[in-house]
């Protein structure tokens, strides 16, 4: 069995210049700030220019890891993106993060695990790494929602927005880096959340499209209670594997769906709310890309030090769920 370790030695951030207020929505929705504010506790969020696609996006964040982390593109033998926005449904986004930072001939490939894609894509970076497969992983979380938003319906389209988190994985000291992972699914609740059409089970049609089946769809009181659920039990799970306490957290980074989901999952978990990091109000729901996104946010206010506890937690489509432990270097 390998003794290497692997953990994040860079990482960087993007989100598009566009942002869009709830007060913005109010334009044309039958809603207000007020009630976005009360019920999800977003504010704004930042929407992907006409052109861009989820690896514009995320090869801007893979630039600022690369750059954060002093690895040229070339020394790269795996990007891995994290996507549920992927440019195309063949070539993998992963594909094309490759050719625009000019890398030939590592490896790709896309991961799809929905709002749990980058707790889920770190886990699997992380063991390329550990076995001794590879050095270097690029690993991204990039998401450009907007693209599958019903702009008439006002239970999905204020939650969402735009933008990519990434880090570079390597060899790091024993006793640093990730220290576990855990991971989970229930596809018996994939009606949940979903984007009925565009796949091989119901290929776009006119139908399709004039029935708006290729936008998001969400029952959002089952995905409240489940998440809820969810995360503490994943938070608990993932202390276990390490042998750690809830009391040996630093920084609890959540996927930043909605604030009552955090609230009540952070009073079920029982932690100090000053240890949990939340920014949904800038950004909204960014999926794969709002955990790296924080963890972007505390390195760059340099809040983070060697030897912290991070506990990343994610949910969502699939239905699925995953948390990791890191010790920062």
């Amino acid at each position: 069995m390998s003794n290497i370790s692997a953990g994040i030695v860079g990482v960087g951030a993007y989100v598009p210049e566009r942002v869009l207020t709830n007060v913005d929505l109010e334009a044309f929705l039958d809603t207000s700030d007020e009630w976005i504010r009360t019920r999800t506790g977003i504010r704004e969020r930042h929407i992907a220019a006409v052109g861009d696609a989820a690896s514009d996006l995320g090869v801007k964040a893979a630039r600022a890891a690369l750059e954060d982390a002093g690895v040229n593109p070339e020394e790269v033998d795996l990007i891995l993106v994290a996507t549920s926005s992927p440019d195309m449904i063949l070539p993998s986004t992963a594909c094309f993060v490759q050719e625009k930072l000019g890398i030939r001939g590592c490896a790709a490939f896309d991961l799809q695990a929905a709002c749990s894609g980058f707790s889920y894509a770190l886990a699997v970076g992380a063991q390329f790494v550990e076995t001794g497969m590879y050095k270097t992983v690029l690993l991204v979380g990039a998401d450009a929602m907007s693209r599958f938003l019903n702009w008439d319906d006002r239970s999905t389209c204020v939650l969402f927005g735009d933008g990519a988190g990434a880090c570079v994985i390597q060899p790091v000291e024993a006793g640093y880096g990730v220290l576990a992972s855990h991971l989970a699914a229930d596809g018996s609740r994939s009606d949940l959340l979903k984007i009925p059409a565009g796949g091989s089970a119901n290929p776009a049609t006119e139908d399709t499209v004039r029935d708006k089946l290729h936008y998001i769809t969400m029952n959002g009181n089952e995905i409240y209670k489940f998440a809820v659920r969810c995360i503490p039990d994943a938070v608990k799970t993932i202390l276990e594997k390490a042998c750690l306490t809830v009391d040996d957290i630093d920084y609890l980074i959540p996927h930043q769906a909605n604030m009552r989901i955090i609230d009540a999952a952070v009073e079920r978990l029982g932690i100090d709310k000053n240890k949990v990091i939340v920014n949904l109000d800038k950004y909204g729901n960014t999926s794969a890309a709002s955990i790296p996104l924080a963890i972007h946010e505390l390195h760059k206010k340099r809040n983070l030090k060697r030897g912290d506890i991070l506990v990343l937690v994610g949910f969502g489509a699939g239905l699925t769920w995953g948390a990791n432990i890191i010790r920062w270097l």
